[in-house]
């Protein structure tokens, strides 16, 4: 490990990015109706007619490809080849787009009102549309956003509508096609939609590939989908899935295209329109079904202010480029295009990496506002206040210069930080705290969590009439989940001098080797937590010792990692920004090695585990209430099913779990010698 690797690595400070427009400006200034009725003469890939449905979903079916899976279904299945052929064409009829530009203008009409009350201001950079512009004429493309919130795929073809480029067709959820006249509505303005697993099923499989390749490799439309596979509930980048990109950067491997453009699209949305709906869901209340009248009750969110959007259209990215010296081509003239095969270890290998790649381009442009930085300072007031039996909340002037602060800090870090410069600071905090005044509330000059929000009695009522302590406790988990969602958004800023801060802590002594020991501990059992790239161990430790060496708090020699004076402050933030997912992670092991039958069924896992936190969250045995997020709890079971801490039985019911109880408890065992590191207990009492 070479340690003058650190002071050579790049400075995020350098990174450029473009300026922003505001679309919705134009929207309020003039009419909707000709905003959608004009004229819309998108430049398709070297100049192609667009295809209607029919003739794209004819291509596939003729297409060899399919014609091969066809012919070894039936002979597997022992059906004549009819039968699978109507079988193919079925399938092939639920999940097509049938796009039509009288719906696209309908919903060009619609969204403009709607994004005029909901939203101040769509904020969009024009460099970004110039390059996708470009990109669209040059090579296939595919548009990869992050995915947040349901807004997510309308906001991209208005976008595109607003700026004359070619509308995308849109991976979407079969859970739509429930919501009967929406679901047509969004066929018809070019969603396309899959079944969200189909493993083994080979026919399902190679209509959807084909119907895919079919649109990329002839150029039809930009090809979209979210990388993540799902909204995030937690506002955190989710680990990549890879089936999609797969499918997509096939015609490139078989030398069917000359190359293909993937273009990153970072979202940013300064109040998500789910919020409480995503704590719940991680609460365990189950997610609502996808329908048209939960669609026309949820019009009471028109009434309210959710701030400002910014999208940025990343850098396209080259496959060809990305390709270069990684993968040989020749491979595939070995065996026909048209017979099927699996992704080869390398193939597999440049998929998984390009996939982290892409995702850390989205996490780089996303837009972070002032509230993302006040909400990360107000959870750790709060749990400190907590722990230590303070009043609640934090003064309003400590509170500002704790937000100048971290601001400071997170552009040193290089985020992409939306603050008004030209606004007092003051005017800033109470701007921001005014936006999410359902999550905060002032109190005796004091700015605290609006706890009591979800489990308040009515007049003259006595609050214990009303709920359960179990009850209040969730309904306080409501709150605290939602604004940590708000801070998950600047985790990607803070999570490697994070991941330092805490290895420092936890190492036996402040020798460099064993700090990186430590760091590559804390980075490995996160892996499934956080967009943390394969391989990247020591590129990720040089680059969080430069960042807190720039910024003063460290001093790294060759052999030593030493905390300055200054950097102090630093640290503490830092090591409490990870706090909440050590302890989660901790209890996790501790319900396994404690509570936990030898063996036990994913399905069993979560309420079990779930039930085991609440009881010691009750007792103020545990700090965080974020502890309770399935969200978290899936993701230390995932890490340890990895680390082989966890395994599933073969040939047991599915997902039966079996548990190494040794190894569990030597996991939590390493995670907690970091509690005294800090002098900060993430188990309060002794006795759990």
């Amino acid at each position: 490990m070479a340690s003058k690797a650190v002071y050579l690595h790049r400075d995020p400070m350098l990174k450029k990015r473009d300026d922003f427009e505001d679309i919705l400006e134009e929207r309020r200034n003039s009419s909707d109706l000709r905003y959608a009725l004009r004229c819309y003469t998108p430049v398709l890939y070297k100049g192609v007619s667009p295809c209607k449905a029919d003739t794209l979903k004819n291509m596939v079916l003729q297409s060899d490809q399919l014609h091969y899976v066809i012919n070894q279904v039936s002979k597997e299945m022992g059906r004549a080849v009819d039968d699978i052929q109507e079988e193919a064409s079925a399938i092939l009829e639920e999940m097509a787009h049938c796009l039509q530009l009288s719906t696209v203008r309908f919903f060009a009409f619609t969204l403009s009102k709607v994004f005029k009350t909901l939203f101040r201001s769509i904020c969009v950079n024009e460099e970004g549309i110039q390059r996708l512009q470009q990109a669209i004429q040059e090579h296939p493309v595919v548009l990869l956003p992050s995915h947040r919130s349901y807004m997510d795929f309308l906001l991209m073809s208005y976008i595109l509508y607003t700026y004359d480029l070619a509308l995308p067709v849109i991976a979407a959820g079969m859970d739509f096609m429930g919501m009967k006249f929406v679901g047509e509505m969004l066929r018809m303005s070019g969603a396309f939609f899959i079944r969200r697993s189909f493993g083994g099923d080979k026919l399902y499989w190679a209509v959807f590939s084909e119907y895919v390749k079919t649109m990329l490799k002839n150029g039809f439309a930009p090809v979209e989908f979210f990388l993540e596979g799902t909204r995030s509930r937690t506002c955190k980048s989710l680990t990549p899935k890879l089936g999609l990109l797969n499918i997509v950067m096939d015609p490139y491997f078989k030398g069917e295209v000359f190359d293909m453009s993937l273009v990153p699209v970072s979202i940013s949305y300064e109040r998500i329109l789910e919020e409480a709906l995503y704590a719940r869901e991680m609460l365990g209340v189950p997610k609502p079904k996808e329908s048209t009248s939960g669609l026309f009750k949820a019009r009471k969110v028109l009434s309210e202010d959710y701030g400002s959007i910014h999208v940025y259209f990343g850098q396209p990215v080259s496959v060809r480029s990305l390709a270069e010296g990684r993968i040989n081509r020749c491979q595939f003239n070995l065996i026909p295009r048209h017979v099927p095969n699996r992704p080869s270890e390398d193939i597999q290998s440049f998929v998984n990496d390009s996939a982290y790649r892409l995702v850390r381009a989205q996490e780089e442009n996303m837009v972070l506002k002032p509230w993302v930085l006040l909400a990360s300072l107000l959870l750790q007031n709060h749990h400190q206040n907590q722990a230590s039996g303070q009043k609640p909340g934090v003064a309003l002037d400590e509170l500002t210069e704790q937000a100048v602060w971290l601001r400071d800090l997170s552009r040193q870090y290089g985020a992409f930080l939306h603050w008004p410069d030209h606004v007092p600071p003051p005017d800033v905090i109470s701007s921001s705290l005014s936006l999410h005044r359902g999550l905060v509330k002032m109190s005796e000059g004091r700015v605290q969590l609006a706890l009591e929000q979800g489990g308040q009695a009515g007049p003259g009522e006595p609050r214990s009439t009303l709920t359960t302590p179990e009850e209040e406790l969730l309904s306080r988990a409501v709150i605290v989940l939602s604004c940590a969602s708000y801070r998950n958004q600047a985790l990607h800023v803070f999570l490697r001098p994070a991941l330092l801060a805490s290895a420092i802590h936890t190492a036996a002594s402040n020798q460099k080797q064993e700090v990186f020991n430590s760091f590559s501990f804390l980075r490995n059992m996160f892996s499934n937590e956080f967009i943390l790239c394969p391989g990247a161990t020591v590129q990720d430790f040089e680059e969080a010792c430069f960042l807190l060496v720039k910024t003063g708090a460290l001093q790294v020699t060759q052999q030593e990692v030493l905390v300055t004076e200054r950097g102090h402050r630093t640290l503490v933030f830092l090591t409490s920004m990870l706090d909440p997912f050590l302890q989660g992670y901790q209890v996790v092991c501790r319900f396994l090695c404690e509570e936990a039958p030898e063996v036990l069924t994913e399905k069993q896992f979560i309420p079990a585990v779930r039930k085991f936190i609440i009881k010691h969250l009750l007792a103020g045995r545990l700090r965080y209430t974020e502890v309770l997020s399935s969200d978290l709890q899936k993701n230390t079971l995932a890490a340890l099913l990895r680390l082989g801490a966890v395994r599933k039985i073969k040939g047991a019911a599915q997902g039966t779990l079996k548990v190494n109880k040794v190894m569990v408890n030597s996991l939590e065992d390493t995670l907690g010698k970091k509690e005294a590191g800090i002098k900060q207990l993430l188990w309060i009492s002794p006795g759990v």
